[in-house]
């Protein structure tokens, strides 16, 4: 009787990275105040609040006024994410397992910072209407609304959307075509880009995504303000020996805070012919 072969498995020791998104995307878009100490940041906003020019009075003294200022307050909240694996744990499984905690901590608090201004932005009131496939007029109409407002083209703009808008956005010619634009979309499938004096960020994490209800933004970096510890994301990694477990922690105290509805619309997408069935 012949013997089977016998068979061997071998572990891959470098680990694969599961999907999810590992670091922030957004807190570049936004005004960023480091603080020092304190729980609570103040963002001054100051404007003139619509005023016109005066012509002398009659008296001969020029009219005075006041400026408009507005003092919108984020209040902070520590954000943790704390692993732990034992000796025997890390001693007897696949990979490197402190680098896997570290690594994991790290992306859990930076998709928490792209949450908190997410959650702000969803509490602006202006937006493009009822739920539309992306196009070039529904870009124009949210950039439009910014315009109307007296919002800045100063390259501060930035829209956050879906996988499926900028799926539909590749179908339009004035971004795709050689004819209009001189990026090429198709050639490198970016997740951050510029068209149309907009920074466009691809998020896979938009509340509705994939469905007829997908919530999409464009926004001045000047209507939305997070603010953080001086030195950012807190991360430590160590070793207890007497109870003989490692551990990976990565903390930050944030808030975000709406500053100026005027500086953000609401960009509500039909993005379900994208989902998977």
């Amino acid at each position: 009787m012949m013997t089977a072969a016998a068979a061997q498995t071998q572990y891959r020791q470098e680990f694969v990275s599961g999907f999810e998104q590992r670091t922030s995307l957004l807190r570049q878009s936004v005004t960023r105040e480091a603080m020092i100490k304190g729980n609570q940041a103040t963002f001054l906003v100051a404007d003139s609040g619509q005023a016109t020019a005066q012509t002398r009075g009659s008296n001969g003294k020029i009219p005075s006024r006041s400026d408009n200022l507005s003092q919108p307050t984020a209040t902070l909240v520590e954000k943790h994410d704390l692993v732990q694996r034992t000796g025997f744990d890390i001693f007897g499984s696949q990979g490197d397992g402190r680098r896997i905690m570290q690594e994991t901590s790290m992306a859990v608090v930076n998709r928490d910072i792209d949450q908190s201004i997410l959650a702000e932005l969803g509490t602006a009131t202006q937006d493009t209407g009822s739920a539309t496939t992306a196009s070039l007029a529904l870009a124009l109409k949210a950039k439009t609304i910014l315009g109307n407002n007296e919002v800045p083209f100063d390259n501060n703009i930035s829209a956050v959307i879906t996988p499926a808008f900028h799926a539909y956005l590749m179908q339009v010619d004035e971004f795709a075509s050689a004819d209009f634009v001189n990026n090429k979309p198709f050639s490198s499938d970016q997740q951050m880009f510029r068209w149309m004096g907009v920074n466009w960020i691809v998020h896979p994490n938009l509340a509705g995504k994939g469905t007829n209800a997908e919530v999409c933004f464009m926004y001045h970096a000047n209507a939305i303000g997070h603010a953080a510890n001086v030195d950012g994301m807190e991360c430590e990694v160590g070793y207890n020996g007497e109870q003989q477990y490692s551990w990976a922690r990565c903390s930050i105290f944030m808030g975000a805070k709406l500053l100026q509805n005027a500086g953000v619309v609401v960009i509500n997408h039909d993005g379900s012919a994208y989902a998977a069935s």
